[in-house]
């Protein structure tokens, strides 16, 4: 492969469990290697060679953490976009077969005509938070299913379990001591979880949560940081057509956190408990009312995060820079 030296080049990866399908939007030449550290560095390797000016992957449920983290360390610009903005891309442009190939050509089309914003990439230590984070939620749903499951057992099979319930307990507990033994070994996420938790209603998992899954947080004004979370509403009208406005996308893991710590809040956070009964004074739905009760509390969370500020009364109609 000859080195080409181009600032302009756009290359798409498309990732799968076991390869990495790599396309260059200029010459329109896709390769693959491996999806383990092998592969990886041989790509980087090329990659060296090429000296692209973006590189796009779409998040694929954690396949792509590996690849994307180890191109951020060497130096390239990477841009994680969301596979439903990739697929759509690739309809407009007429194609509606989905092969590696052909969505690795597109996430390249996608980078230059679209040219997303590299996001900033998680250090290592916050990829453990992440994965600590990722296994506590998913010990929290077992734990879930077997309580529920446990009613319908036949008794000969009850006690096994009882035995797997004792051991989810402890494993919920194991992993809630990590979460605090990591956060003390870091001053700036020690002092950042107590910025969050001096707000009447914010735990420790919600200020965990966005200390590792969203770190622009006080990075952007408070419409963009809306709509990255998921609690902006979209309108959809069109010619005659006025429908109401709904939250779409974001991060569904910072939503759902946020929503259990709001629900805390209204009853226990002046400003929140006040905004929703306004809400609902105004004829809002419940679930519109605490929606806007979310939007509400992370506009307050992104204020904080920015000025670096405690808990106040004034921060309820909080302002950041319009631009990031």
């Amino acid at each position: 492969m000859e080195k080409q030296g181009s600032k302009e080049l756009y290359v798409g990866i498309d990732v799968s469990k076991k390869t990495l399908d790599i396309a260059i939007r200029q010459s329109d030449e896709v390769w693959q290697v491996n999806n383990d550290p092998e592969g990886i560095a041989q790509l980087i390797g090329q990659l060296k060679m090429l000296d692209p000016r973006l590189i796009i992957m779409e998040a694929t449920g954690g396949y792509e953490t590996n690849a994307a983290l180890e191109l951020g360390v060497a130096g390239f610009a990477v841009a994680i976009i969301n596979p439903r903005q990739a697929r759509d891309f690739a309809k407009s442009m007429g194609r509606l077969a989905k092969t590696d190939k052909i969505d690795a050509l597109m996430l390249a089309r996608f980078g230059e005509a679209i040219r997303p914003e590299p996001r900033e990439l998680p250090n290592e230590q916050s990829v453990k938070l992440q994965a600590l984070l990722v296994r506590r939620r998913q010990v929290i749903e077992m734990l879930v299913a077997e309580k529920n499951r446990v009613k319908m057992t036949h008794p000969t099979m009850k006690p096994r379990v009882d035995e797997h319930i004792e051991w989810l307990e402890k494993e919920l507990e194991d992993l809630d001591n990590d979460l605090g033994n990591m956060l003390h070994l870091s001053p700036i996420w020690r002092e950042k979880e107590e910025l969050f938790r001096s707000i009447p209603g914010v735990g420790r998992v919600l200020a965990v949560t966005l200390l590792a899954e969203l770190p622009e947080l006080g990075q952007l004004n408070r419409k963009k940081i809306a709509a990255l979370v998921g609690v902006a509403p979209f309108n959809c009208d069109s010619g005659k057509m006025h429908g109401k406005r709904a939250i779409w996308g974001g991060r569904a893991c910072v939503r759902n956190s946020l929503y259990m710590a709001t629900l805390a809040a209204t009853r226990w956070n002046p400003i929140i408990m006040d905004y929703y009964h306004h809400m609902k004074e105004l004829g809002k739905p419940s679930k519109v009312a605490l929606v806007a009760c979310m939007r509400k509390l992370l506009c307050i969370l992104n204020a904080m995060a920015h000025t670096n500020q405690s808990w106040s009364s004034s921060l309820a109609s909080p302002k950041v820079p319009a631009q990031a």
